[in-house]
């Protein structure tokens, strides 16, 4: 695969250009992340020719952006995973993601939601039957924990841009930025609500890109019962491209709900988000129904 070099060596953007700059590297790196680690599953989602496929994998490999692991003697087959490297990347995919959400397929303004026929909500509903993988994400008090839980039937992740009363910064006119405000009664009505997902074996998990000293200091304020998972990493961000968008320098998640089983397999979902009161009934009615 031969590549034109760029000559500028001083400018960084030049020289990750270098490495990431062709649009085919980048979509399997975010394909990478969202768990799809085998060149049949990558062949699969990318719709790309096996012969491309097999040359982006082998350029990530060779700079350091993929590790090649062999899980199979014989025959011999091996997946692929990310690097340290590999991972500092997703930042710019969610950058990508929110510019284009934004600007390309949005009309420029800043939002936490979207409309019911977005493609963004297509996208989410379109999770249903595609799998959760593994990850670990820090939980308020700093534990690497799993967003699906081990032991109940069901997990209700529910994923929201951020608690202004911990991070006053969270955006300029928070409360003017549709879809923003809500996170504080969303948090209330499940712990409210939670004896009734605990007799549907329903665990509660609410994940936002805050801090977990700020997540802490959010559950200990509202005496939440059920863990805050902090994706500031971006992991589960990209690995199931959820929704997001950018304010006061940060990537926040918009609000959302999946409905997980035993095996990570989503079964439902609900987006856009408009009443976060009621969307807790609604997770609760899906859980029930299924």
């Amino acid at each position: 695969m031969k590549y034109t070099r760029i000559a500028d060596t001083d400018c960084s953007i030049a020289q990750a250009l270098d490495v990431v700059g062709d649009w085919w590297t980048l979509l399997v790196v975010r394909d990478v992340a969202g768990g799809r680690n085998r060149f049949s599953d990558l062949v699969a989602e990318l719709g790309v020719s096996r012969k491309v496929l097999t040359e982006r994998l082998a350029m990530l490999v060779e700079r350091g952006v993929l590790e090649r692991l062999q899980y199979s003697d014989r025959p011999p087959r091996f997946e692929y995973h990310l690097t340290d490297a590999g991972r500092g990347l997703l930042p710019v995919l969610v950058a990508l993601q929110n510019w284009g959400a934004q600007h390309v397929m949005g009309d420029g303004t800043l939002t936490a939601t979207s409309e019911p026929a977005s493609a963004e909500a297509r996208r989410v509903h379109g999770l249903v039957g595609s799998g959760i993988p593994a990850l670990r994400l820090p939980a308020a008090d700093g534990t690497a924990t799993d967003p699906v839980s081990g032991t109940a039937k069901w997990t209700v992740l529910y994923t929201f841009p951020g608690s202004p009363a911990v991070d006053p910064a969270l955006a300029p006119g928070w409360s003017d930025v549709p879809g923003g405000p809500g996170c504080t009664l969303e948090a209330r009505t499940f712990r409210d609500r939670l004896s009734e997902f605990d007799a549907a074996d329903a665990a509660v998990v609410g994940v936002c890109t805050q801090r977990p000293e700020q997540l802490a200091r959010f559950a200990e304020l509202e005496n939440l019962p059920f863990p805050l998972l902090s994706d500031q990493e971006l992991q589960l961000t990209t690995a199931l491209r959820m929704p997001s968008f950018r304010a006061a320098g940060a990537d926040r998640l918009k609000r959302a709900t999946l409905i997980v089983d035993a095996s990570r397999t989503i079964r439902g979902t609900l987006y856009p988000v408009p009443d976060p009161a009621a969307s807790v009934d609604e997770a609760l009615r899906i859980v029930t129904g299924l």
